[in-house]
């Protein structure tokens, strides 16, 4: 088992994360978002990949999903933990919680979404009625549970284009569709990892209210900012544990 970690917006550095060495990794896709980090994290080894760049400087629609998922995989990694900061939308997401989502709808646009794009002149078609590993979720949420951090184990992440955040309206019409949560860079990046036979979940930490969620008022950055602390020093210790677990 190789394990590859992306970390995501506030959360593309792990405080414990020891570097021995970085790699930049071209792919027929391109390069990845940053050079990946060769690191030990609990004393685990782990492959650490930044998914929007060293600088945080690459939008969420603009990250070259292929690259990054591709980049991972010739590197031989199994199993991949995705972070991120995401935004609660159902009662039981409040901010400074931690959540395993296990189901997703994508609605994002001209992304490119697939390896499979015809150009060897083949249709494949893939089963994604679960997107995400079961195992690697089980692991995450044991880990959860025997650190005593708030989280939950079922719900729908609802990807969107970004960079902007959402309206009201839009989050009313997602809660409805069946979200719990909201974020920007779930998809492709889950079904690529899928189409390369990479066991893929994600770990993420709900920053905020979504719009129109919570007392109503607008979604504070400030408030995101203060929450993403909390959620480093939470994620560090989960990684932690579910290294030492798996590995």
């Amino acid at each position: 088992m190789k394990i590859g970690i992306i970390g995501g917006s506030g959360l593309d550095s792990i405080g414990n994360l020891v570097a021995l060495h970085q790699k930049s990794v071209t792919t027929t896709y391109g390069e990845a978002s940053a050079p990946v980090s060769f690191a030990k994290l609990a004393e685990s080894e782990v492959i650490f990949l930044p998914r929007h760049g060293t600088t945080h400087s690459i939008p969420p629609h603009k990250i070259n999903y292929r690259a990054n998922i591709s980049a991972l995989h010739q590197l031989g990694v199994t199993h991949i933990i995705s972070i991120a900061a995401v935004g609660g939308i159902t009662e039981a997401m409040a901010p400074v919680k931690l959540v395993f989502p296990d189901q997703i709808i994508d609605y994002t646009y001209a992304r490119e979404h697939t390896f499979f794009d015809g150009t060897d002149n083949k249709v494949e078609h893939i089963d994604f009625s679960y997107p995400y590993d079961a195992g690697l979720r089980d692991a995450l949420a044991q880990s959860a549970t025997a650190l005593q951090l708030a989280h939950e184990t079922t719900a729908c992440y609802a990807a969107t284009q970004g960079p902007r955040l959402e309206t009201a309206a839009e989050i009313a019409r997602m809660e409805k569709d069946g979200c719990d949560i909201v974020g920007m860079t779930g998809m492709p990046e889950a079904v690529l990892a899928r189409e390369l036979g990479i066991a893929y979940a994600h770990c993420a930490f709900v920053v905020n209210w979504a719009a129109g969620k919570g007392d109503g008022s607008v979604v504070s950055m400030a408030e995101i900012e203060r929450n993403l602390v909390s959620g480093s020093e939470q994620v560090c210790n989960l990684l932690s544990t579910v290294l030492h677990k798996l590995t």
